[in-house]
């Protein structure tokens, strides 16, 4: 079935002017077709100019081997260089192919690396034929992210590392790695050892599940990994709410809570409680170089029933002046960007922290709550810098098909090309505010997603629209031009073992089994 539908797009794709049979993703801000191609073969000679082009090119060399057609011989030669005094922009690149030599400039280790990766699509579509070009090119934002939830489930080392090298091909360059919430708590931290003997037991649909974490040294590993193909992995430690797994672990420093919100938050006023944060914080800084540290901030009411009715709590607000349980959240969020900055660091924060009077230098907002666009505006007017990851269309576990059963939905869902024409429905609202636009990610929370099957399922093809709208400028933008070429990667994804969602053929992947839990999860 997936042969004849290729076939079928691919004939159209003949049909279809000649930016459309550029099959590059995400599409370049600058192409021109040449005539006449490079062809890939047995020989091939691939230099560098020293350092880092040198490193390229015996990494491109290995990652030709799978692609070059060993029955004919290579037409030309490839050329990497890295020129600083090109100026050009950081992770831009120039890519050049002739018939006779492949040229690939770039001023940053980045943006050759870019080069690389969109040489690597051209060979790999055309099947070692690549088509004569010049591309110039440059990403739209600074921030084109992915953001993984392993708290609820835990999917692994080799899971991490596929994502990183797809990641790494589509030019998304942060991986946002949601490691502690309610469910459990994944990394290792040696001074609290019982946040993994304890904490790390259970997931979002079996509270008995066996301890799953990483180790310091998994997570080292992974951080080099994803280094090593230039992107930047940003941990999450969710304070003040979303913290069951550490206060289940830690009792002493819960903030009490009712019901299946039990041990939801950090006791808000206990100098333990900062302590313990403090400590934490300085093994997780140890293990991230990343420049940001998220510590969530959202949904703090969830949880809170218990600073209600603490006679400590309810001193402490009096005593400081916070007015109500609101003021204490927000002076919680206060301290832990505080010690964020202690730590060298600048904390990221889900939308409410707007409301809580952080200094704008020791903080990056990111904007989730799509119905609340007056957030968004205010965060902009106050001065934060904004990462947009909005509900819809960008969190990967809503609905993505309308006959699709499992997932969240609001008002409607979140195909494709929604998230392909983002962000320019809401661009408006950064009018005059455009630099303070870091860029934008797919958030994949995982209450639904308990396997790798469904967690590519809801992930693909919809990150290949999310890192073009992340790097394609606006002007080079379309959407109908990118689902005529959505096949290619497709066909990429079949070569990974991904079990994706294909758009052109719903009823050929079904939706994976989920979690025995409540199916379709609406307005929450």
């Amino acid at each position: 079935m997936r042969k004849l539908i290729y076939v079928s797009t691919l004939l159209l794709l003949l049909a279809l002017p000649a930016v459309a049979q550029f099959p590059l993703f995400p599409t370049p801000a600058k192409e021109q077709l040449a005539k006449g191609s490079f062809l890939m073969g047995e020989g091939i000679q691939i230099q560098g100019n020293g350092g880092y082009a040198d490193a390229l090119a015996q990494k491109l060399k290995e990652e030709l081997k799978a692609i070059n057609k060993p029955a004919q011989t290579a037409t030309g030669t490839i050329r990497i260089e890295l020129r600083k005094e090109l100026g050009m922009a950081d992770e831009s690149y120039q890519l050049t192919v002739t018939p006779e030599q492949i040229h690939l400039q770039a001023s940053s280790e980045s943006g050759l690396f870019y080069a690389k990766e969109a040489l690597l699509q051209l060979a790999r579509f055309g099947k070692g034929n690549v088509r004569a070009c010049r591309i110039q090119d440059q990403p739209r934002y600074q921030w084109r992210g992915f953001m993984l939830d392993e708290s609820r489930h835990f999917f692994g080392k080799e899971a991490v590392k596929q994502y990183l090298d797809i990641m790494a091909s589509l030019r998304l360059n942060v991986f946002h790695w949601h490691l502690t919430d309610e469910p459990g708590w994944r990394i290792e931290i040696k001074r609290y050892p019982k946040l993994t003997t304890e904490g790390a037991v259970g997931n979002w649909h079996d509270p008995k599940a066996p301890a799953a974490y990483y180790t310091q040294e998994d997570i080292k590993e992974i951080v080099a990994y994803a280094a090593e193909r230039h992107i930047m992995v940003v941990p999450e430690f969710d304070m003040p709410g979303h913290a069951t797994a550490v206060c289940r672990s830690y009792p002493e420093i819960s903030g009490g809570g009712e019901g299946k919100w039990l041990h939801f938050t950090f006791h808000p006023c206990k100098e333990e409680t900062f302590e313990f944060i403090s400590n934490v914080l300085d093994e997780i800084v140890a293990l991230f170089p990343s420049p940001y540290i998220h510590i969530g901030g959202d949904e703090v009411h969830y949880g809170n029933q218990s600073w209600f009715t603490d006679p400590e709590i309810q001193q402490f607000i009096k005593d400081k002046g916070l007015g109500n349980e609101v003021g204490l959240e927000h002076y919680f969020v206060r301290r832990a960007a505080d010690l964020v900055a202690s730590k060298g660091k600048i904390m990221i924060g889900w939308d409410e922290i707007v409301d809580a009077g952080v200094s704008p230098e020791k903080a990056v907002v990111m904007w989730w709550r799509h119905d609340r666009k007056h957030q968004l505006v205010k965060a902009l007017e106050n001065g934060y810098r904004v990462i947009m990851t909005p509900r819809r269309p960008l969190y990967g576990d809503f609905v993505q098909y309308g006959t699709h059963k499992v997932g969240r939905q609001w008002g409607g869902y979140c195909p494709i090309e929604d998230i392909y024409r983002f962000p320019e429905p809401i661009i408006h609202l950064a009018k005059g505010y455009e630099d303070q636009i870091m860029g934008l990610q797919l958030s994949l929370w995982t209450e639904r997603v308990a396997d790798k099957k469904r967690l590519d399922f809801m992930t693909f093809p919809r990150l290949a629209a999310v890192a073009e709208s992340a790097w394609t400028p606006a002007k080079s933008k379309e959407c109908s031009l990118f689902m005529q070429k959505l096949p290619f990667f497709l066909q990429y994804l079949d070569t990974q073992g991904i079990y994706y969602f294909n758009p052109f053929a719903p009823a050929s992947t079904p939706e994976p089994d989920a979690p025995d839990k409540e199916d379709v999860l609406k307005n929450g």
